[in-house]
């Protein structure tokens, strides 16, 4: 079975951006009458960083709003230390990023090639590197013998794959994925956690998912959402601290998950009740 290429030059060190890729302050998102992001303020560095939170929290709105998908209601959003506040900066984002969505939309008669391709030309890769670009995500992701195939003959799995090959055709500063381990079987899995603490050498990593164990496995930072609020941020161990013998979870970062969703709730309600 083909796998994700887990081996190869490593980035060194010495090429991570030390000031934060992403900085917002009072990102609010607005449905209706209802805050989906509520006036959130966040920091993200190069590295893996696990997005989590329950049904609704407002993780996928957030991927959204830092991908330039979505306009945020009210807030301040930087990218690499300039403003997104219009068409033009949005788009000069976009060149820089790479991002999956739950539901990707693919053209399926075009070849695993062809549509990855197509979305380097989107990110405005040079033509002269488009080949070289395209043959190296695909390489990255196992499906090189595969790639001249036609996308509606592959297999859910695979198809998702090529999700994250076109994500990371450009060498995105920042990668934004959604649920991206959906339809992998669970070798398929572990590869692609190789994949990502790669990738988190010299580039900013936001995966959003409800798989602790994805999270434990690959990232170096958690940030907990709920209720469009930030109930925790800090590393897995941190996290896992949190947890107590009578927390709901079966292993120690499942029971930090429900102390951390619980302390912040308490907090909430006394903001309301004072």
């Amino acid at each position: 079975m083909p796998k994700f290429r887990t081996e190869g030059n490593r980035p060194q060190k010495g090429n991570l951006v030390s000031k934060s890729t992403i900085v917002a302050r009072g990102l609010t998102v607005r449905n209706r009458r209802t805050a989906v992001l509520d006036r959130l303020d966040l920091d993200l560095h190069p590295g893996v960083h696990g997005l989590l939170g329950p049904n609704g929290a407002g993780k996928t709105s957030l991927i959204r709003v830092l991908a330039t998908v979505k306009t945020p209601t009210d807030g301040m959003l930087k990218f690499q230390g300039e403003r997104v506040n219009s068409v033009a900066s949005a788009m000069s984002v976009r060149r820089s990023l790479g991002y999956l969505p739950q539901d990707f939309g693919y053209y399926p008669g075009f070849t695993v090639r062809e549509f990855v391709a197509y979305v380097a030309w989107l990110k405005s890769i040079p033509k002269r590197r488009t080949n070289e670009a395209v043959c190296q995500a695909v390489h990255e992701v196992g499906l090189t013998e595969r790639i001249d195939e036609k996308i509606r003959k592959l297999s859910g799995g695979m198809k998702q794959r090529v999700g994250i090959a076109q994500a990371i055709v450009n060498r995105p500063r920042l990668l934004l994925l959604d649920e991206p381990t959906a339809g992998l079987d669970p070798e398929q899995r572990v590869d692609f956690r190789a994949l990502l603490r790669r990738l988190g050498k010299d580039a900013t990593v936001v995966v959003s998912t409800h798989l602790v164990e994805d999270v434990a496995a690959a990232c170096s930072e958690v940030t907990l959402i709920d209720a469009g609020r930030v109930a925790f941020r800090g590393t897995t161990v941190q996290l896992a601290r949190l947890g107590q013998a009578g927390d709901t979870g079966d292993n120690p970062i499942e029971r930090g998950y429900a102390a951390a969703l619980r302390a912040h709730r308490a907090g909430a309600k006394e903001d309301v009740v004072s």
